[in-house]
């Protein structure tokens, strides 16, 4: 049984059909790409998967229950986190900050706990703090804790929005252009740190513009091209299916 199933979704505003009857599955353990060109509604499936868009038609099942009607809450509940195209980390908190916001999905102390800070409330802050720390530590920000999140390289900042993904005991986690405004070796990086997230047990769904990154890390790939699915396969068969590059390049490619 596939980990997330697509089944002909559809997203349509007024009289704009964003995404037409898109189907797709990702199984456990895979890295898929989601890729097309700009405006071909890549965040849109993105926004549809996480709840942020209650989607016109289709179905939407995960570990197969459906979710396409749940809150993004409650998705992040079952097991779904992201990460955005543009960072949203809150750059004057502390790195290990970040993180434990990503815990606090989870949070089983009340308002009062919080405000006495009884013991029931101690106990379960420190449980997260101890988590956030291994968490970072696991991903190589463990001296980097207590600085700012605003004072880290962008690759590091990059990767603090991914810890705080994993924090929230993620299975699956949507990455939306994760290398974007990467230099090479920040990309070459990331390419690793994704592979050892899978090889931890996460799957992953990722956006992404970079083609390096994109054949070099991916175990499948979907095309999408103004909002309908055009292809899939393995890296390979994408880069040399003709429409592939016809959507890409605008026309077809020469032999």
């Amino acid at each position: 049984m596939a980990l997330l199933q697509a089944k002909e979704i559809t997203m349509q505003f007024g009289g704009l059909l964003a995404v037409d009857s898109v189907s797709f599955h990702v199984d456990k353990g895979e890295i898929v790409s989601l890729i097309g060109p700009n405006g071909a509604g890549k965040t849109t499936v993105f926004n549809m998967l996480t709840g942020v868009y209650e989607i016109t038609s289709g179905a939407i099942e995960f570990e197969g229950k459906e979710i396409h009607r749940k809150t993004p809450q409650e998705i992040v509940d079952m097991g779904i986190s992201r990460t955005f195209q543009n960072l949203r980390l809150f750059g004057k908190m502390r790195v290990i900050e970040n993180v434990l916001v990503g815990t606090h999905i989870r949070t089983k102390y009340n308002f009062f706990d919080g405000l006495l800070r009884t013991p029931r409330y101690q106990k379960e802050e420190a449980e997260k703090t101890l988590k956030a720390i291994d968490i970072l530590e696991s991903i190589g920000l463990g001296d980097k804790i207590n600085e700012l999140a605003s004072n880290l390289p962008y690759g590091d900042q990059r990767k603090v929005e991914i810890a705080r993904a994993i924090a929230t005991d993620a299975k699956l986690i949507l990455l939306d252009e994760p290398a974007a405004g990467m230099n090479p070796a920040e990309s070459e990086e990331l390419l690793r740190f994704i592979r050892e997230l899978r090889d931890k047990g996460y799957t992953i769904i990722l956006i992404e513009h970079d083609m390096g990154v994109v054949m070099n890390i991916s175990d499948r790939i979907y095309v999408l091209d103004h909002g309908k699915m055009i292809a899939n396969g393995l890296p390979r068969e994408i880069a040399n299916n003709p429409q592939v590059i016809e959507a890409y390049l605008g026309g077809k490619r020469e032999k």
